[in-house]
């Protein structure tokens, strides 16, 4: 966008016939913010392509000035000299402050004030600062706070009491490589400020500090340390930031027996005790990520490991100290590998020889230089762990780098997985120390000195705690700081926890490591790439899926059943088969049914925390549809054995088919048996609740990948005696079992009407009884085995449940349907107009029925009779027939007879037609002749047959 307060003039220069390239391929030159650059010549906006060597010189309009390169060139390669340096245009804010009378002033950045630029006053030695000690340029031109002022002073009075002033000298970066004095500084002053208003601490005396910006420098730091140790007045202590600058300090001090105390320096060099004798630090040396790294080596039983470096004085020193640590607890450095600015080659090395755990020892720029070789190489995976430093900023491979050719999809892939160690700053724990804050009530009290600046670009935010506890220090050498409890080693250095976290998407901490206390708190949540859940078997999804259709078939099965039941629950032949016993069966069989699904639920659909729910309600499920269903059919089998198999009473029970059964008899007995299953599962969660286990199987190399070694894990539902639950729950319910089989056995001659089913229910208690004592062994010696011991478990539960629906209710349905009986029933209750449950009535329609069949088969006797006495008559008629001499032989043989009436025995039973002609003789005698006095026994049953 145009921009009046710029002008654009150009210059043509030598080659004029090179390439040209066209103005819109060229980067972006004018940054997007109020007083930007913009082209101002017509001349130049009206071109489309500009030639190569042509320069563009900027120029700002009014009271602006120019930062950034002035002058630009066009390259042959499209591009601009100096691209990644942005020119701007920027309102100049009063020089006159930058200077104080009897004081001096360091302008950040250095040279003319502009928009955004830093003064930061200080007083001359005997000289007290009046006003803030800093004041920022904005974009009005204008400083936000007032000039300061130095006034006279040695000594003055406060509450009536002459106080004497100690003077604290620092160093505070607030630009240069690590700009932590941004923050650093505000709590050292808030420090101060708490021990100054303190009557307990140093009432006699008043902290001062002086300080200036060494600019992270060690050449800079050079001349302002020696400006603090020679001018008034003197210090008592010297305060350095960067690790560079306080080598050099700390190496002067000594001469001068001056303790110093610094916030933000790691180099393990600064622990030297001989070469740096008065040096303390609130910040841990880089040599305390050592102790963690090597804890998390032999937590994971690695022994060989790489290394690759920064030539750096602080990176090479703690790689020294790392390969003393390994080689004490038997690790191996297999490999190291260094670099100045090209990891390139460095990269390439650790692949060729085949580097796995790697740490990484670079400063940030260099991180993100490592890891685009990284990708390249594919040196990242399941089969690499890299272990970085934690301070880099959160999204560090995200940030563009022209460094590298590799895009933010590259950076993030290379770098997943990755852990790093970090000292913790910050004290975690709401706890007030010595200085009577917590730590978020410190750094609410830093946010509302920082003005509302943004955390993340102010430099030293997160090393702030240490510098508010490095000022607090010098009071005591143990104390609990708003970073932790700060305690100092025999080198002089800070003793603190060491954060380890993960990059899981987002970094996670996995756990803490207290090196003093060599204590490792885990949270186990670490993942790794490629190995699943550090296999961890489940089920067969397939499994499950086939298992789960069977289980919803049946359940539907059942609610058909149960429908079915209730329905024509006011036929006879239903009501004989205690319908309501059967209702239980068929909602028991549900329930087992739905126990399948819980069954089969692991770690791959649930989160660890929810997994002892399901197994309660798994064995809620499983015991509470045992109990209904089975407790159904075991009450009827044993009211019929109680009932009909009594020896004084068998014969006439066998005969009426019918005994005094009593509906709320069968009901309590399942109820007992299902209070006796409620209370012993409820006591078994009460005092020994189900929870996750879990089980370690051999160690085993995966397909394709034999050089790593999965750990595999299965998850158990188990409680501390399990096994004696489960013989309490098997031997209870065993004993049902057989005392079902032998009721069922004992029961299977009775014929009864009020239980018209318990053959079938025999059968079922049968079926049950069998895959139960199959099944239950079975699957306690598979347990290990997740797929055949969920396919026995849930295939028993699924067909015993099919096969008790099917034998009860299958039979019911059929004879409904074919014989149509539940019409005829309905029919006779109009008629009658009664409640079929009168019990009265009930014996009313059993007579009569009984009646009926009595009736028919009398008819039946009676036609039989007849059909014998014509058979009879037809015998009589065909020997009456003989010769005339045989008549008259047998006519004087034949004795006279007494009567005409036929003999009393012969005569037929009343209601009965007489024989027209009675039977001389019927059966032959001796001699084979017929007898008329005597009866043959075998021809009775034709008689009744």
């Amino acid at each position: 966008p145009s921009n009046p307060n710029t002008l654009l003039y150009t210059q043509q220069t030598l080659n004029m016939q090179g390439p040209r390239k066209p103005l819109s391929s060229t980067p972006n030159l004018f940054p997007r913010r109020e007083g930007g650059l913009s082209l101002g010549v017509f001349q130049i906006r009206s071109v489309q392509i500009l030639p190569v060597d042509y320069e563009i010189e900027y120029i700002c309009r009014g009271n602006r000035m120019i930062v950034g390169p002035k002058v630009r060139k066009c390259l042959p390669n499209g591009t601009w000299t100096e691209i990644s340096h942005h020119s701007r245009c920027l309102l100049l804010c009063p020089r006159v402050w930058t200077s104080l009378e009897n004081g001096r002033v360091m302008s950040q950045p250095a040279g003319v004030p502009v928009e955004g630029a830093v003064l930061h006053y200080s007083c001359h030695a005997g000289f007290l600062l009046q006003g803030r000690n800093s004041s920022h340029c904005t974009k009005l031109g204008k400083w936000d706070s007032p000039k300061p002022t130095c006034i006279c002073k040695t000594t003055h009075i406060w509450k009536s009491i002459i106080i004497n002033i100690l003077y604290i000298g620092a160093l505070f970066p607030m630009s240069g490589g690590w700009p932590g004095g941004q923050a650093c500084l505000p709590s050292a002053q808030m420090a101060l400020d708490l021990v100054n208003n303190r009557t307990d601490i140093l009432p006699d005396y008043e902290l001062e500090l002086i300080h200036y910006d060494s600019m992270c420098d060690p050449g800079e730091a050079t001349k302002l340390l020696y400006d603090l140790l020679y001018t008034e007045p003197i210090k008592i202590v010297l305060m350095p930031g960067c690790s560079g600058v306080s080598t050099l300090v700390a190496e002067a001090a000594r001469m001068w027996n001056l303790i110093v105390l610094s916030y933000g320096s790691s180099s393990p060099a600064l622990s030297n005790r001989l070469r740096f004798p008065t040096f303390f630090r609130t910040h841990p040396s880089a040599t305390l990520h050592n102790p963690t790294r090597v804890q998390l080596f032999q937590k994971w039983k690695w022994t060989r490991i790489a290394t690759i470096q920064q030539t750096t004085e602080v990176f090479t020193s703690t790689l020294d100290d790392l390969e003393e640590r390994t080689k004490e607890a038997g690790i191996e450095i297999s490999v190291r590998q260094s670099f100045l600015t090209d990891p390139a080659v460095a990269v390439k090395n650790l692949k060729r020889q085949d580097a796995r755990i790697i740490v990484g020892l670079f400063y940030e720029t260099e991180a993100r230089k490592v890891f685009c070789e990284v990708f390249k190489e594919k040196l990242y995976g399941k089969k690499v762990v890299w272990f970085l430093i934690g301070w880099y900023a959160d999204n560090w491979f995200k940030i563009k780098d022209p460094a590298i050719n590799c895009t933010v999809e590259n950076m993030t892939e290379a770098v997943e997985g990755h852990v790093t160690t970090e000292i913790v700053m910050l004290n975690p724990e709401t706890i007030k120390g010595a200085s009577n804050l917590t730590s978020q009530e410190f750094i609410a009290a830093l946010m509302s000195r920082l003005g509302g600046m943004n955390p993340e670009d102010t430099g030293g935010f997160q090393e702030a705690p240490l510098a508010y506890d490095a000022t607090v220090a010098p009071l005591s050498s143990s104390f609990e700081g708003v970073s932790g409890h700060v305690v100092f080693d025999a080198q002089g250095s800070r003793m603190a926890m060491t954060l380890i976290e993960q990059l899981q998407a987002i970094k996670q901490m996995v756990g803490y490591y207290d090196s003093s206390q060599r204590n490792l708190s885990w949270f186990g949540n670490d993942v790794w790439i490629g190995l699943g859940d550090r296999g961890v078997r489940f089920l067969s999804q397939k499994l499950f899926s086939v298992v789960a259709v069977f289980a919803g078939l049946g359940i539907l099965l059942g609610f058909l059943c149960l429908s079915f039941n209730i329905y024509n629950g006011a036929v006879r032949y239903i009501q004989n088969s205690q319908p309501y016993l059967n209702n239980m069966t068929a909602v028991g069989c549900m329930m087992a049914l739905a126990a399948v699904f819980p069954l089969g639920i692991d770690g791959h659909h649930i989160h660890r925390s929810q997994f002892p729910v399901v197994c309660q309600f798994r064995l809620w499920l499983l015991g509470l549809g045992f109990s209904l269903a089975y407790g159904s059919m075991f009450t009827k089998i044993w009211w019929v054995h109680t009932l009909f198999t009594k020896k004084e009473e068998k014969k006439e029970k066998k005969k009426v088919g019918s005994g005094l059964l009593e509906p709320w008899k069968l009901y309590a007995t399942v109820g007992v048996l299902l209070a006796v299953d409620f209370i012993s599962l409820l006591v078994w969660q009460i005092v020994d609740p189900l929870h996750i286990t879990v089980e370690k199987f051999t160690r085993e190399a995966p397909k394709g990948d034999l050089d790593v070694l999965i750990q595999p894990l299965l998850e158990h539902c188990s409680s501390e005696k399990m096994n004696t639950w489960l013989g309490v729950v098997y031997g209870y319910k065993g004993l049902l079992l057989l005392l079902g089989i032998f009721l069922a056995y004992e029961t299977k001659s009775v014929s009864t009407e009020k239980i018209n089913d318990h053959r079938a229910v025999g059968m079922a208690i049968y079926n049950v009884a069998v895959l139960c004592m199959i099944t239950a062994p079975i699957t306690m010696i598979l347990s290990s085995q997740q797929d055949a011991s969920f396919a026995f478990a849930s295939m028993a539960t699924v067909f015993s449940s099919y096969i008790t629906l099917v034998v009860l209710f299958v039979p019911k349905m059929r004879r409904l349907i074919t014989r149509g009986e539940w019409q005829s029933e309905q029919q006779d209750t109009l008629k009658t107009g009664s409640s079929t449950n009168n019990n009265d009535e009930e014996k009313s329609r059993q007579l009569e029925r009984e009646n009926r069949e009595l009736q028919k088969i009398i008819q039946e006797k009676e036609e039989r009779v007849t059909a014998l006495r014509n058979q009879l008559a037809e015998r009589q008629a065909l020997r009456r027939r003989p010769s005339a001499g045989q008549n008259q032989n047998q006519n004087h043989s034949a004795p006279p007879p007494s009567s005409n009436a036929e003999p009393k025995s012969m005569l037929p039973p009343p209601g009965y037609p007489a024989s027209p002609t009675p039977p001389t003789s019927l059966y032959p005698t001796a001699d084979g002749k017929m007898s008329r006095n005597h009866c043959h026994s075998s021809q009775i049953p034709l008689l009744y047959k």
